[in-house]
């Protein structure tokens, strides 16, 4: 996409548009439950003292937040290009509701073994489910030339949205305790949100979210056992999404070596440092300081797009990230590693929002469902091969300077990759 081709729209120019805002506020609340409910499920795993926590615990709990959508993303893709987008997201909530009781009894009664697992897997497996639902929507909803603003401004707010969730968790932890039971009530609270996105999708009338044609076959069994073939055929026959893999594959691994490491830090090295916290309530300022890099990406994205074009701004933000992971992530001190995540937060989510601009560009309404599943099936198995590496050498306490190296590489070989590609279908 070329610069000139974004319209230049305020951000309050779409909120007189009642179907995005519609959407937008199905996004709040879904994505409010998904902050609550991870921050519940982080605060009983990793830092209950009624339970322990290690490298490939944690690898373990990112494994549980991750796979789930990358077994059934591809299916579940198909069936956002086959059935009416407005449904999906009510049944879903519902359904993602339900499993977050459930969750929620198991943590109160200290379950921590296959029966948590698999309930966190139900759980967050619907919750992608919604996410890319809510995605493939937003082209019903606003104009196309203002896809760019439109997904900054709703995936930024969502992010937010998301954050304030985890924070309210940590808020209602302190509250009601730090143990089984205590964990339980929090991550319960988490319903409500999953409750409300559903009540809120139900004001769209039936096929407003599309697809508007299914390019599928006619038995439904077959037609979501190809979602992945055709999700992947799909991305390919659009070179500047295929480049947008390349650049967010290198990302997501990168981000989640020194996400684990950070996690180690907080719990076993960090001391509180005037203000600033170790343990959970430094993972929570960690975790404002990533919205706070996703707000600033959101107002930044639109701008850099417009005045760079996708082919500068994401190399560039890969670069800016890659020089932050190296100057502030290395002296693994607890102030830097706060400003560490603020720059590489925002600079991961300028790349996402020109990945998911492109999908919802190029590529055509009845195949950006299984794109999109595509898109977190890829990028989450990524993510939780890197961490499972990093959890297998990294010591206890975080500190590893050759693995924070590790991370710095894959940013500049992301940004390589990406060039490499674009420069390439621009020849073709």
């Amino acid at each position: 996409m070329s610069a000139q081709s974004v319209e230049k729209v305020s951000p309050r120019a779409f909120f007189a548009m009642a179907g995005f805002r519609t959407l937008l506020f199905t996004r709040f609340a879904a994505q409010f439950s998904d902050g609550m409910f991870r921050a519940g499920l982080a605060g009983a795993m990793l830092f209950n003292p009624e339970r322990g926590a290690d490298p490939l615990t944690i690898a373990g709990g990112f494994a549980v937040l991750l796979l789930p959508y990358s077994f059934i993303g591809p299916f579940a893709g198909a069936l956002l290009d086959r059935w009416d987008r407005r449904r999906v997201l009510i049944v879903a909530n519902l359904l993602r509701g339900t499993a977050i009781v459930a969750t929620a009894v198991s943590v109160g009664l200290g379950f921590a073994g296959l029966e948590l697992f698999v309930l966190a897997l139900i759980v967050e497996g619907i919750s992608r489910f919604v996410g890319s639902g809510l995605s493939a929507s937003l082209p019903h909803v606003v104009p196309p030339g203002t896809l760019v603003t439109a997904n900054a401004v709703a995936t930024t707010l969502g992010s937010l949205v998301a954050v304030l969730g985890g924070g309210v968790a940590i808020g209602l932890r302190s509250l009601i305790g730090a143990g089984n039971t205590g964990s339980g009530w929090t991550t319960a609270v988490a319903v409500l949100g999953t409750l409300a996105s559903a009540a809120i999708a139900r004001r769209f009338a039936r096929g407003a979210l599309g697809p508007d044609t299914v390019d599928e076959p006619s038995d439904a069994v077959l037609a979501v056992a190809r979602g992945l073939v055709d999700g992947a055929k799909a991305a390919l026959g659009a070179p500047s999404v295929v480049a947008g893999f390349v650049a967010l594959l290198a990302h997501r691994a990168s981000y989640g070596i020194s996400l684990l490491i950070t996690v180690l830090l907080l719990r076993f090295t960090f001391t509180d440092h005037g203000l600033l916290k170790a343990g959970l309530p430094g993972l929570g300022q960690l975790a404002a300081m990533a919205g706070a890099g996703i707000l600033f990406a959101g107002f930044l994205t639109p701008r850099l797009v417009r005045r760079l074009g996708r082919r500068r701004a994401i190399p560039g933000a890969l670069v800016v990230a890659a020089v932050a992971q190296a100057g502030l992530g290395l002296p693994m001190q607890l102030p830097t590693v706060l400003v560490a995540s603020f720059v590489i937060t925002a600079a991961g989510q300028v790349v996402k929002l020109c990945v998911d601009s492109s999908i919802q560009h190029d590529v055509r309404d009845e195949s950006r469902g299984r794109v999109f599943s595509l898109y977190d099936t890829l990028f989450n198995i990524t993510q939780v091969i890197a961490v499972s590496l990093a959890a297998t050498i990294v010591p206890l306490t975080g500190r590893s300077v050759p693995l924070l190296l590790v991370a710095t590489a894959l940013y500049l070989l992301g940004a390589a990759g990406y060039l490499v590609i674009a420069r390439r279908a621009r020849t073709e």
